[in-house]
């Protein structure tokens, strides 16, 4: 008799990344989105690629045994040193995980820093720096990313932006962060629309109110201020973020491309 499940989980892979090469960038902190979207994916079979600008023997040693004690299994890792402000180091990291795996069939990039000040007290230093890791970083790190993608006609790209870049900032950014996501949102676009004739797909993420490093600065009448207004009551786990990634990462989403999704517990409904 044909084997009716064995047929089932061949069409329905039940590891969405089983043997994907996904690269995510931020992920040093094991609060953050990019850490829990790299154990998420592990989870699912993919091979990682983290990058961080923070990334030392110590922090890798730590993020590989906490991603296999957490999923259970032995996993491929690699953990490399990139500052994605520079062109030439993104160039590097990709041509050692090219080397390393053979490939790259994601990327996932988390990078990004945040700072709340009144538009009157940046500075030119302050916007640079915002403006160099959120907005010039993720087009550098796509840049090098892309081009072995359209080498081999096909890739996924997965852009983490904000709702301040929607909204006009007013949660935690100031307006050269929010200038700086929103920057991200257009590039996401610009990319899913060049290259999707080679069969590379690119969508961004909009959250709101994760449960990151990112709220440590709000005091707890500030944050339950802003919770006070999130239909959902709460903020969100990054697990919750982690989810949204693989969908897009994977082939559930073959059919999504240049999208903008919403992960914020429906605070900003448009």
């Amino acid at each position: 008799m044909k084997n009716i499940v064995s047929d089932a989980n061949t069409k329905y892979n039940l590891l969405q990344l089983e043997n994907k090469v996904c690269i995510v960038t931020g992920a040093a902190s094991i609060r953050s989105i990019g850490y829990g979207t790299a154990e998420l994916f592990a989870a699912h079979g993919a091979k990682l690629v983290i990058l961080d600008l923070a990334m030392d023997d110590q922090i890798a040693h730590e993020l590989t045994n906490h991603i296999e004690t957490q999923i259970g299994k032995k996993t491929e890792i690699i953990c490399l040193q990139c500052d994605i402000r520079h062109s030439f180091e993104c160039d590097k990291a990709i041509e050692m995980a090219v080397s390393h795996f053979g490939t790259i069939d994601c990327l996932v990039n988390c990078a990004g820093i945040v700072k709340s000040e009144g538009m009157l007290s940046i500075t030119d230093e302050a916007y640079d720096l915002i403006m160099d890791v959120n907005l010039k970083g993720t087009f550098n790190i796509c840049k090098s990313t892309l081009k072995v993608f359209a080498e081999k006609q096909s890739g996924v790209i997965v852009n983490l932006a904000s709702l301040a870049a929607q909204r006009g900032g007013g949660l935690v950014g100031g307006s050269h962060y929010a200038a700086s996501k929103g920057g991200v949102i257009s590039l996401t676009r610009s990319i899913a629309r060049e290259f999707a004739p080679m069969n590379i797909r690119a969508n961004v993420i909009c959250p709101a109110m994760i449960e990151t490093p990112m709220l440590d600065g709000l005091s707890e009448e500030q944050l339950n201020g802003v919770i006070a207004g999130i239909p959902l009551k709460r903020v969100g786990k990054t697990t919750e973020l982690a989810g949204t990634c693989l969908f897009l990462a994977s082939e559930l989403s073959g059919f999504v491309t240049g999208a903008t999704i919403d992960v914020n517990g429906g605070i900003h409904i448009h």
